[in-house]
């Protein structure tokens, strides 16, 4: 699994994590616990001379399993009631979401009830979803953690066209289970048993048949970008 981390303003990196008994949650769970040590710079600020409301609101989430509430499709996307209804249908044309949604409940649009969990909605529909409420929010910040790891590939595909396309000039830092999936990020660092083992572009990484990146890319099916 990999774990691709932002050092600078627009950039993607590809942290390719070795994992034995420890799943990438205890790893992610790790680096939270180093980071407390240490300063965090986000385009120059240190994150701990700014407030934690004002953090939030620079980061988006999208966890491996989408998170919806009880409510509708207007509170899942702006539960604080920031944006325009131009601004929501805008958003979700963006991630190809406006004509599903125009249907849905007789018409309802984004007044459309929302289940708990969102389990009256396809699991594609509601990780695209929360990648609307990240687009919506313009952070500059955007973690994935294996967004994609429950869609199918028609769903995946057309989460991973908007990212690119609605967030190429947002940081993204990735948990991903494709590896073909994030060839054409900036950075990859390679670690092994916490010691960095590689870290170069996938490009590079490529180009080398001793490389550990390379070596896991091809069992995955991967191919240069």
């Amino acid at each position: 699994m990999g774990l691709i981390v932002i050092l600078s303003q627009k950039r993607k990196l590809e942290l390719w994590v070795e994992l034995d008994l420890v799943n990438h949650r205890s790893c992610w769970l790790y680096l939270e616990l180093l980071s407390l040590q240490r300063d965090i710079e986000i385009d120059g600020i240190n994150i701990h001379g700014i407030g934690l409301e004002e953090l939030r609101s620079k980061l988006a989430i999208i966890p491996q399993d989408p998170t919806l509430f009880a409510g509708t499709i207007r509170s899942n996307l702006d539960p604080f009631n920031k944006y325009t209804d131009n601004d929501i249908w805008n958003t979700l044309e963006a991630v190809e979401l406006k004509d599903q949604i125009r249907n849905l409940s007789g018409d309802h649009g984004i007044d459309s009830p929302v289940t708990e969990y969102g389990e009256n909605l396809s699991v594609g529909t509601r990780q695209l979803l929360c990648l609307a409420r990240a687009l919506l929010k313009r952070c500059n910040i955007l973690v994935m953690d294996e967004a994609t790891a429950n869609v199918d590939f028609k769903n995946d595909a057309l989460i991973q066209k908007a990212i690119r396309r609605e967030f190429k000039n947002v940081t993204v830092l990735t948990i991903a289970h494709r590896i073909n999936t994030i060839m054409d990020y900036d950075r990859v660092m390679v670690m092994d048993y916490g010691t960095i083992v590689e870290f170069d572009s996938p490009n590079e990484l490529m180009k080398r048949e001793d490389s550990q990146f390379y070596n896991l890319a091809k069992q995955g099916g991967a191919k240069n970008s």
